[in-house]
């Protein structure tokens, strides 16, 4: 019951609060810059607001600190260490956002930087939920129901890269209006789902808060957009999807629940490292995924669909393969 209160609460406060961040960033002149390498009809959305991100973090920061209070009192604090780690992410897409506002491009921060903040944080969020004994080292294999010991050094540099990989992949598939938050959508109700049978509610608070938090986010973003998320809010999703699965420990079902994310960052380095090789070639129209599928012309609405499907169907393989995780 908490779980669907939470994303009932979360649901009401971001819609409320997108009816009136929507016009503040106008005022503000936050709008976006549509990069020259995207599709030419990309351009028509130029100058709609960006960081709408704002929207769905507000809602899921009331949620989780109104019907998290419990778990937290009694010592139970992932949903605090996931809501931690995805500010952090959040906050580092926001001065991107911001640098790319004040510069009137698409370019904020360097990947480098990026790639420091984003890695220094994973290993400081991997390490909370190890000294809190929340996290083992010992990594869990969907299907067959067995765990691979590693040594705690090992897994905390396999951990650290798969989370900044996971972030940067949610980012990447932020390309179209409702994409990134209809595909995570459906990965934070299989969290919310999970956490419920296996009664680790605290995860299960945070999941079903971002997940109302996105219902109303998508009531302004889906096609067409009158607001995007920006990566305030793009970073904060991918530092919520890669958490939530660590502090349920089950970071191997990143493999299932993230198809589309890996789909789409594989297209990018397939495309590029073909390119290069063959001195100018493609393999895609287009990389990412979804614009080599815009490029073929299906509609936004109808990759946002058939992504969202299939990200579906992953989620229940992916139940089925976890299901057993812990003596029921």
């Amino acid at each position: 019951m908490r779980i669907l209160l939470a994303a009932l609460t979360a649901f009401v406060i971001s819609a409320v609060v997108g009816w009136f961040l929507i016009p503040a960033l106008r005022a503000l002149h936050a709008g976006q810059s549509i990069k020259e390498i995207g599709p030419n009809w990309h351009k028509n959305k130029e100058g709609t607001p960006t960081m709408g991100g704002l929207m769905f973090i507000a809602a899921v920061i009331a949620a989780v600190l109104v019907f998290g209070w419990r778990d937290m009192a009694e010592g139970s604090w992932q949903a605090l260490f996931v809501l931690a780690f995805s500010l952090v992410c959040g906050a580092i897409g926001f001065v991107d956002d911001y640098a790319k506002i004040r510069k009137h491009d698409n370019t904020g921060l360097t990947a480098g930087w990026k790639f420091l903040l984003q890695l220094a944080a994973a290993i400081a969020f991997l390490t909370l939920l190890h000294s809190t004994h929340h996290l083992s080292p010992n990594l869990y294999v969907p299907f067959v129901n067995v765990t691979v010991p590693l040594n705690w050094g090992v897994y905390l540099v396999f951990a650290a890269f798969v989370m900044v990989g996971c972030v940067n992949s949610v980012n990447l598939t932020d390309g179209l209006d409702g994409l990134a938050g209809s595909v995570t959508l459906v990965v934070c109700v299989f969290f919310a789902v999970l956490s419920k049978w296996w009664e680790m509610g605290a995860v299960g608070v945070f999941a079903g808060a971002l997940a109302g938090g996105l219902l109303g986010f998508l009531l302004y973003n889906f096609h067409p957009a009158k607001v995007f998320m920006g990566d305030t809010g793009s970073l904060f999703l991918g530092g919520a999807v890669c958490a939530m699965a660590f502090a349920m420990d089950v970071p191997l079902v990143l493999v299932l629940v993230g198809i589309i994310y890996i789909a789409e960052t594989m297209s990018d380095i397939i495309q590029v490292t073909y390119f290069k090789l063959t001195h100018g070639k493609r393999i895609f129209r287009m990389a990412p995924l979804h614009h080599h599928l815009e490029l073929g012309h299906w509609s936004e609405v109808r990759i946002v669909l058939t992504f969202t499907g299939i990200t579906i169907a992953f989620c229940l393989l992916a139940f089925v393969g976890v299901m057993y995780r812990y003596a029921i």
